[in-house]
């Protein structure tokens, strides 16, 4: 999908330049004007772009780039041009570079509402949350009822603690469509972050009537139960949930969570292995495994999924440290030994010189 985008992308570039139809805005027409191409620029810009929907194709993201960043040379007024630089960059996952060619792009072209939300979106990826809401709100200038810059708004906002803006942005994304999910999802957070589980929870019902389908949304209303102090509840939701049929390995990670809070631990035991199934290097999966089969007891089968947590976490301190212990209770002191010295140095490492102390006393 990803590829047949560009392809589509850089022939309009190529079409466009060779003048055969104009796929620039008026504001970048004006600019272009007063810059005339030669023949035998216009030629070479030809190639250069037709050379990089041929790199595109192949997958070579970085010769397309090279070809862009040419063509940039001999036409730096195409809009057009920096915003493939930009998706290119993004696609390489170099979001800081493929902001300052969005940058470029928009100051082109100020009324392209895309540039400016693609701006938007590579600047939240950088981190730059402030800059990436100024964005987007120039996108939404732009096209006010565009219901992909109101959800994007509204998760940055939620990322940043601003639940008013989160609740005006819900408000209107679901005015635009109301079977947006991901939107109520947005909404839902935004009062679970506030505590204010009764508001969540009625939502989440409201949602899921229309969603049935949406796993993560039950187990949302599921984990608002648990939190309003009603683990009962909670596991009620759950228990029209079967783990084994579920595929979404971050869905049945909260589930194995819920059941380890109420100290359920054969059902969470069930579900972290279902989601280390589902996503082999997951380390909260194999970790929570490893702690769930120690609580239970099960020191032999814990030995060996603190191994397995270790082969995803090499750098974990608490595997080596849970390893060594229970290596230690068994009397393999020589494999307990190794283990903690392990532990003790990471934990130098990492500052951390109360868990190093606590080892060096256990190895005295």
């Amino acid at each position: 999908m990803k590829r047949k985008f560009l392809s589509q992308l850089t022939l309009s570039l190529v079409i466009g330049s060779a003048g055969l139809f104009s796929v620039m805005s008026s504001a970048e027409a004006q600019q272009k004007a007063a810059k005339q191409l030669t023949f035998q620029q216009k030629e070479q810009l030809y190639e250069l772009l037709t050379q990089g929907k041929e790199y595109i194709d192949s997958g070579d993201l970085n010769g397309a780039l090279n070809a862009f960043r040419q063509a940039s040379n001999i036409d730096e007024t195409n809009a057009r041009i920096f915003s493939g630089m930009g998706f290119l960059y993004a696609s390489n996952g170099d979001f800081s570079a493929s902001a300052r060619a969005y940058r470029q792009a928009v100051s082109l072209d100020p009324n392209n509402a895309n540039f400016y939300g693609a701006l938007g979106y590579t600047l939240a990826r950088s981190g730059d949350d402030n800059e990436a809401m100024r964005a987007y709100g120039r996108a939404l200038e732009l096209e006010p009822n565009n219901a992909e810059y109101h959800l994007a708004l509204g998760v940055i906002s939620l990322r940043n603690g601003q639940h008013q803006a989160v609740e005006r942005h819900y408000e209107r994304l679901v005015a635009l469509n109301s079977t947006n999910e991901t939107a109520y999802d947005m909404m839902a957070t935004s009062l679970y972050q506030q505590g204010k589980y009764e508001g969540a929870i009625a939502l989440l019902t409201q949602a899921i009537s229309k969603f049935p389908n949406n796993t993560d949304l039950q187990v949302k209303l599921a984990t608002a139960h648990f939190q309003q102090g009603n683990p009962a509840e909670a596991l009620q939701k759950l228990e029209s949930l079967h783990v084994s049929n579920l595929s979404d390995a971050n869905v049945v990670l909260k589930m194995a969570m819920l059941y380890e809070q109420n100290e359920d631990w054969d059902m969470a035991l069930r579900a972290y292995q279902r989601a280390s199934s589902l996503d082999p290097n997951s380390v909260v999966a194999h970790g929570s495994i490893a702690r769930v089969l120690e609580k239970q007891g099960n020191n032999i089968m814990a030995i060996v999924a603190y191994r397995q947590f270790l082969e995803v976490a090499p750098q974990n301190p608490y595997g080596y440290h849970r390893l060594g212990m229970l290596l230690k209770e068994r009397n393999r002191h020589d494999e307990a030994y190794e283990m903690l010295r392990r532990a003790e140095q990471i934990y130098q490492q990492r500052g951390d010189l109360a868990s190093a102390q606590e080892i060096k006393e256990v190895l005295q």
